[in-house]
């Protein structure tokens, strides 16, 4: 496959999946109808990875962006949801199976110098005692959902807490 093919195949993998999250937010439709079958940057995916009683968030310390879910970039012919795996077991050496639904589909900037780009966030329960092995420079840590913490994308803690409050009650008893 090309380049273009496999970069293709990540974009439909990744707008099947932004129908099916639970929300979409920034204008998911404006930014997928002004792009087009090629868009400019990388796409992004993330993972909301909860504890058991979904008291807390795993999160990364980025250099810029400060405390963010474990995610990144897709790799072209990369589904999102295998990129978030991946990304969740190369920041944190968590190694989880993602819920079936992703959680949000939003559009971004990861960086001042970047063109905003379509990321989806999906989300995990993970044993909350497991081993953090974050990558050097960029410390994992579990955050309580009541602390607030500091990130360059403000709506994110409100997103996050939200989707816990969701999956609380969306659980089986």
């Amino acid at each position: 496959m090309t380049p273009d093919e496999l970069r293709r195949q990540s974009l439909k993998a990744a707008l099947d999946d932004a129908r099916l999250a639970r929300v979409a937010f920034d204008d998911v439709a404006g930014w997928v109808a002004a792009v087009g079958p090629s868009p400019e940057g990388a796409l992004g995916a993330d993972v909301w990875a909860f504890d058991a009683d979904l008291s807390r968030v795993l999160l990364v310390r980025h250099p810029w962006r400060g405390w963010v879910p474990p995610g990144g970039r897709v790799e072209p012919g990369e589904t999102p949801r295998a990129a978030a795996r991946r990304e969740l077991r190369e920041e944190t050496g968590v190694d989880a199976d993602l819920l079936d639904r992703p959680a949000a589909a939003n559009v971004r900037s990861y960086h001042p110098d970047w063109p905003a780009t379509l990321s989806v966030s999906y989300a995990a329960i993970v044993d909350g005692a497991a081993t953090l092995t974050p990558e050097p420079g960029q410390p994992a840590a579990w955050v309580s959902l009541d602390h607030p913490w500091e990130t360059c994308f403000p709506d994110d803690p409100l997103r996050i807490r939200r989707h816990a409050r969701w999956l609380a009650t969306s659980r089986d008893p």
